[in-house]
């Protein structure tokens, strides 16, 4: 059998997880779990002879995540971009068009990339096993068997076995997230968990989704055939995508489909969709607490407590899980996880921007983090990669002063180009053309200090850009 196309869904934004994970940096692109981001986990099982070279496919503001969480693993990846956000279903449906342009019978695995799957080799050979009844003209999706009652899940109702060696079988219905008694009802059932993963053949989903959404059929073809490269990504076209109903997967097409089937799965799987889940996943004592950086537990059990800069301390409490960040710490009880989400829309109905960012923002040429803000300055923590640079860029309402901390600075000032090094510092006026850039071999890092009478990141005026930013 030819190799799976593996294609690697890496758009959400996984808010239970708040407040390590925001809109700016989404779960997947964390180490919730180990070392490894969920997405880099994800990536790294593909390594196996069973798959081609990964798709990815992400939000534009994603790309440089991306780009950047491969290379540190040393993988190579097809990343495809979205104009626009669009659920699963369009997605999917790029998904096949992009699998179609290497043939019509490319078998091809939708996976998430913030699920955590414990047994790597489990999966591979579940994988071979889907991709075979995928082959055949099913849709075939990972059911795994449950561990407990859980609500938070949609199940599969199973059928009749469609391969000879009974390892696949018929979906008999997709059923909705359910009530504790009903999943109780399920599980004595023998009800799957909906995994979320998908194996199909690019010319069966794609004939699927014309005959149940052509909307997301016709935009999704007319998106990939007009689509641009940008540096080293492909960017769908965004009058075409945008057209695509916003609608998952699953209410488009697994619920209405005939072709639908599941391999059942016992693999260690969990969508870490809560801090619950991330407790379940973590190393614990024998008390079942889990720390990650600077915590410290006293006279407590099944805590999870993660602090990667503060001292964070919990004395005389159960189930407890405490996350502190920068700007933000979040206490809950460990039953209630999936009411973070609820807290988010709360927090972003207030206009709090801790909702949506952190302190820290990735660019592509390596990081900013806010340290002080006042009326008319703003100071900020700057680490550039060696061998990136900024824009050329101006400002028409501040003027900045950078002291370099380690590294040296490159800095293009007008019609100067000036070497600053490490306790040296540089004074660039309001209007001033300037650049600054990294030559060597080590991280620059600086102190930036902003003053003016308007500090915001929408007084830049981008004058040439490597990284093609508007």
């Amino acid at each position: 059998m030819a190799k799976i196309l593996p294609v690697i869904m890496c758009g959400g934004s996984g808010t239970r997880v708040w407040p390590e994970s925001r809109e700016s940096l989404p779960k997947q692109f964390i180490s919730l779990v180990g070392a490894r981001s969920t997405f880099q986990m994800a990536a790294e099982m593909l390594d196996d002879g069973v798959f081609e070279t990964p798709v990815v496919i992400s939000n534009h503001e994603y790309r440089f995540l991306v780009a950047e969480q491969l290379a540190e693993i040393g993988r190579e990846a097809r990343i495809v971009l979205e104009p626009v956000r669009r659920d699963s279903g369009p997605a999917v449906a790029v998904a096949a068009e992009i699998a179609a342009e290497a043939g019509p019978e490319t078998v091809v695995a939708v996976l998430a990339a913030d699920h955590v799957v414990q047994d790597k080799a489990g999966f591979v050979a579940l994988c071979k096993q889907a991709a075979e009844a995928a082959a055949l003209g099913y849709i075939v999706t990972l059911g795994v068997k449950p561990t407990a009652p859980a609500t938070g899940y949609g199940y599969i109702k199973t059928s009749k076995p469609v391969t000879r060696d009974g390892a696949v079988l018929k979906v008999a219905g997709f059923v909705e997230k359910p009530d504790a008694a009903t999943a109780e009802k399920y599980i004595a059932e023998d009800y799957l968990w909906n995994s979320g993963n998908f194996f199909f053949r690019a010319d069966v989903m794609q004939a699927e989704l014309q005959k149940f959404a052509p909307a997301i059929a016709e935009a999704a073809a007319e998106a990939v055939a007009k689509a641009k490269l940008d540096l080293n990504f492909v960017v769908l076209d965004k009058d075409a995508f945008s057209r695509a109903p916003k609608i998952s997967i699953d209410y488009a097409l697994m619920e209405r489909t005939d072709k639908a089937a599941v391999v059942p799965a016992d693999i260690g799987w969990s969508d870490v969709g809560n801090w619950g889940a991330v407790w379940e996943l973590s190393d614990r004592d024998e008390n079942g607490n889990s720390t990650r950086g600077h915590g410290v537990v006293v006279n407590a059990s099944n805590v999870l407590v993660r602090s990667p800069e503060h001292l964070t301390t919990v004395v005389g409490v159960d189930n407890v899980i405490v996350v502190t960040t920068q700007d933000a710490v979040l206490v809950l009880n460990r039953a209630h996880g999936d009411q973070v989400k609820q807290l988010v829309d709360r927090l972003k109905a207030e206009n709090r921007s801790e909702a949506l960012h952190h302190k820290r923002s990735y660019r592509p040429w390596g990081y900013y983090q806010s340290v002080d803000q006042g009326a008319r300055h703003q100071v900020k923590r700057i680490v550039v990669k060696p061998g990136q640079r900024l824009s050329l860029q101006k400002h028409f309402h501040r003027a900045e002063h950078w002291i370099v901390v380690k590294g040296t600075a490159e800095v293009t000032r007008d019609k100067e180009v000036i070497l600053v090094h490490e306790n040296e510092s540089i004074y660039l006026p309001i209007g001033c053309v300037h650049r600054m850039a990294n030559p060597g071999r080590i991280d620059l890092e600086l102190i930036e200090v902003q003053t003016g009478s308007y500090l915001g990141e929408d007084d830049i005026i981008r004058l040439e850009d490597i990284y093609n930013r508007g």
